[in-house]
């Protein structure tokens, strides 16, 4: 009987030992099934059809979303100086139907209609005259700068499909496609790509200034994701300031690429990044780690924690969002120097108690759930001055956002055309991108970067850009400058 009873025993302990590991393994399974875009690093394209309602991190009684009360806002003008008018006369009076010709006119009502004209391919010889001298001698006549063959492509039609192929993410095809329905100019996919390898063989000085002047900025933001590329996962880097950007693609991911980007191993700023380790090998750098994550995985913690229990993430949440609101209204107030210090230190002592809170309740790490949010509260607590670097230092921003936009547009050519064929046409791509990119930032819009692009100069900041129909109908009267970034 003892024995039975013994057995019985042992038996009963490892029924209690074999429940728990299930029970562990279920909630970490359950905890999956709860990760969404919302409170995880997962991609939108991952939650599927049963996506849930999109559910902002900002908390109520914040500015409400959309344009700030007051703006002006800005719609469709009309212009002083129309490149055509059409008078449209009335013919008989309204009211006893006599005829008005020769009456007085006593007034005008002015209607603009903004539109393109009917769009026809203009084709240009150029006839090379050779002339025979006394001397016996033959002289040609030389061509203008980029007509080097006996046909090819004029540098407007260049620009067009470089803005459809790598400024809106269209494939080579659909690119070829639309310049032959829109313009009737029979292209190839093989001409398309041939005009981005010619293009960005012409960005190396832009792409060395762009590192130069991300390398020496005070504050950059770095950020990395994965792209496809001959059918293999690839990865790109991008390095970007407020007025530059530079996006580079590798095989690698980690240091190997960042230090082929040429930025990192030179910068002596502060790197603002979503905390991934390999940024921390470089440590000659300042480091300030993204919130907007950091949000999202406290949201990942609330979201498992079970209802009417408190919750140390939530607390870590609030105090954050109270920090970034007292740092946003700071301007108004005279700077961060103005900050209520007391406030302020009282909101990074909740902080501070939420994580060491949560690392000790999680310290025991039986489920991968429990280890996960271990290494959650540990690296906040650990690097508490890294993520409140925005509450002390006015160049620091509350988030890696910045980075975030960048490689945005990396997703949406994936998910647009798919992947690149080649690592080349990668490269290629990520050039023109930094360009376009950097362009932007500086008010110069995409077309006319590439015509300059076409043509064999590079847009650079300082350089002017030719008035444009946009310039007419905002009121602009003259060709803008850019000066020149710090």
């Amino acid at each position: 009987m003892a024995a039975l009873v013994v057995q019985l025993g042992v038996a009963l302990e490892e029924t209690r030992e074999e429940l728990a590991k299930a029970r562990a393994r279920i909630s970490d399974l359950e905890a999956r099934l709860r990760l969404t875009s919302e409170n995880s690093s997962k991609p939108p394209s991952s939650d599927g059809l049963a996506k849930p309602a999109p559910k902002s991190l900002r908390r109520s009684g914040r500015r409400r979303p959309g344009r700030e009360m007051g703006h002006p806002g800005e719609t469709l003008q009309t212009v002083e100086t129309p490149d055509r008018v059409k008078r449209h006369e009335p013919h008989a009076c309204r009211g006893c139907g006599a005829g008005l010709a020769g009456a007085p006119e006593v007034g005008v009502e002015r209607r603009q209609v903004v539109d393109v004209p009917p769009v026809q391919v203009t084709v240009t010889e150029h006839r090379l005259i050779a002339r025979r001298c006394g001397c016996g001698l033959v002289t040609k006549g030389r061509p203008p700068d980029g007509v080097t063959t006996a046909v090819q492509y004029g540098t407007r039609i260049t620009a067009i499909v470089l803005y459809l192929y790598i400024g809106q993410f269209l494939s080579k095809d659909r690119t070829a496609q639309a310049l032959s329905e829109l313009f009737g100019v029979p292209v190839s996919g093989a001409t398309v790509l041939a005009m981005a390898a010619r293009a960005a063989a012409r960005l190396d000085g832009f792409l060395a200034r762009a590192c130069a002047e991300v390398a020496v900025s005070p504050v950059a933001h770095f950020d990395e994701t994965g792209f496809r590329v001959a059918g293999r996962l690839h990865w790109v880097h991008s390095a970007s300031t407020g007025k530059w950007s530079l996006i580079t693609v590798h095989r690698k991911r980690g240091t190997e690429a960042m230090g082929a980007a040429g930025v990192l191993p030179v910068f002596g700023g502060v790197a603002v990044h979503d905390a991934w380790a390999p940024y921390d090998t470089y440590t000659q750098v300042t480091h300030a780690l993204c919130n907007a994550h950091v949000l999202r995985e406290l949201q990942q913690v609330i979201d498992t924690t079970p209802d009417g229990r408190w919750c140390w993430a939530a607390q870590a949440a609030d105090a954050l969002l109270e920090m970034k609101a007292r740092v946003e209204a700071a301007p108004a107030a005279g700077g961060l120097d103005r900050l209520d210090q007391d406030a302020l230190a009282e909101q990074v002592q909740l902080w501070r108690s939420a994580v060491v809170i949560g690392a000790n309740d999680t310290k025991a790490r039986s489920s991968k759930l429990m280890r996960k949010q271990y290494a959650l509260a540990v690296r906040m607590r650990d690097r508490q001055a890294d993520y409140l670097r925005f509450t002390v230092d006015p160049l620091v921003p509350f988030d890696n956002n910045a980075a975030e936009r960048e490689i945005r547009m990396i997703k949406l050519r994936q998910k647009v055309s798919g992947c690149l064929r080649t690592l080349a046409g990668a490269e290629q791509f990520c050039a023109i991108r930094s360009y376009l990119a950097t362009a932007r930032k500086h008010g110069v819009d995409f077309f006319h970067a590439l015509v300059e692009l076409a043509e064999g100069r590079p847009w650079l900041p300082g350089t002017a850009r030719p008035l444009t129909i946009v310039d007419r109908l905002r009121g602009n009267a003259h060709a803008i400058t850019w000066p020149t970034a710090a």
